[in-house]
């Protein structure tokens, strides 16, 4: 019987698995069941009743080694293979979510590996438009606060800023702030999630928008 790919046999197509084995080498029931350390009517007992209903694992690798063929032919579940990673680079840049930041270095602190189906539902770019920053001040207070880490996916030349939290080139400051994009005026509207800070609104030629903020996290303390 070949081995099942991507799914696990029923105990029923375990058993005749075995049994296909036993015939096809030669065995006996009961030499087997006495290499295993158990009882003669072991092996015979668990193809043809189904007592055990499976066989303990220490068994059934047993037996895949003495037959060498793969544990999943015996029963075991088939090897899931691990899911691709996307590795995202985290950079020495801080938004300021306050009074504004000063000139960024765009210097890589490090890289931080992310699900790839779970960043294709969050955002359906690939790794390389992504990348960590670290947000700095209160003025997003309750949505983003002081020292969170912010995954941000970049605009690519060409593409439309829409409404939304976003960092942003103002000079040399990086902010992170809440757009509304004004497309008939050509104007955006920059606000604080914190009601303390007052919004600002200016030309679209005026700012960079570098991309929108599409998932933070935080150290829980």
């Amino acid at each position: 019987m070949d081995e099942i790919a991507g799914a696990m046999m029923t105990d029923a197509e375990a058993r005749a698995a075995l049994d296909a084995l036993i015939t096809e080498r030669r065995e006996d029931y009961a030499s087997l069941s006495r290499m295993l350390g158990r009882n003669p009517a072991y092996i015979q007992q668990y193809i043809k009743r189904g007592a055990p209903r499976r066989l303990a694992e220490a068994d059934r690798r047993t037996l895949a080694s003495y037959f060498r063929v793969p544990e999943s032919r015996l029963g075991a579940p088939p090897i899931v293979p691990p899911e691709a990673l996307v590795v995202v680079d985290r950079f020495d840049v801080r938004a300021s979510a306050g009074p504004g930041a000063g000139p960024a270095e765009d210097r890589r602190l490090d890289r931080i590996a992310f699900s790839a189906g779970w960043l294709r539902a969050l955002t359906g770019n690939r790794g390389d438009a992504l990348s960590v920053i670290r947000v700095d001040g209160d003025s997003m207070e309750p949505v983003l606060f002081d020292g969170d880490e912010i995954l941000v996916d970049r605009l690519v030349p060409g593409e439309a800023p829409r409404d939304g939290i976003v960092v942003l080139r103002h000079g040399d400051e990086i902010r992170v702030k809440r757009l509304s994009v004004d497309p008939v005026a050509r104007r955006y509207t920059f606000r604080s999630d914190n009601p303390r800070y007052a919004p600002f609104t200016c030309a679209a030629d005026a700012v960079e928008i570098i991309g929108r903020v599409v998932w933070a996290g935080r150290r829980v303390v």
